[in-house]
């Protein structure tokens, strides 16, 4: 099966609470056909989710603040410059394996987080993607993801 390395793991996150505050962690377990240890459960589906950090800097470049990765919601920031072409493949990241399913859509609380975030998400897959935690085990920042063909 080819590789192709699409970044690494910069920072992890995970959501305290539905609305909640996030938490920054250097490693967690992911469940199969589940979420991450600490984090707000969701569905098997979206057990996971993914933001590029070179469209995390255009955002902020375009709002002209400087905010917290995470105020995206997101679970991993991989240093990479965009995500959108892994929508239906699988990746590999650390000891687990993701399915990406889709694009995740920003929603309101964006702009409850900061003013303008929802609009600037939209375009090019920006709010970044999520998907199902096929194999599960350790994610750790610095661990390489790599996407299969």
């Amino acid at each position: 099966m080819a590789e192709e390395i699409v970044g690494k793991v910069l920072s992890i996150a995970l959501r305290s609470e539905d609305n909640g505050p996030m938490q920054e962690v250097t490693e967690v377990d992911a469940a199969e056909d589940g979420g991450l240890s600490g984090d707000v459960s969701s569905s098997p589906d979206r057990g996971i989710t993914f933001l590029a950090s070179e469209q995390w800097g255009e955002v902020t470049r375009e709002l002209g603040v400087e905010i917290p990765w995470h105020t995206r919601r997101a679970n991993v920031l991989v240093e990479a410059n965009r995500l959108g072409s892994l929508i239906g493949r699988t990746v590999s990241v650390g000891d687990i394996q993701v399915k990406i399913n889709a694009e995740t859509k920003p929603c309101g609380l964006m702009d409850k987080l900061q003013a303008g975030l929802k609009d600037v998400l939209k375009p090019d897959c920006r709010a970044g993607v999520y998907g199902r935690i096929i194999r599960g085990g350790k994610l750790r920042v610095g661990d390489v993801v790599k996407a299969h063909a």
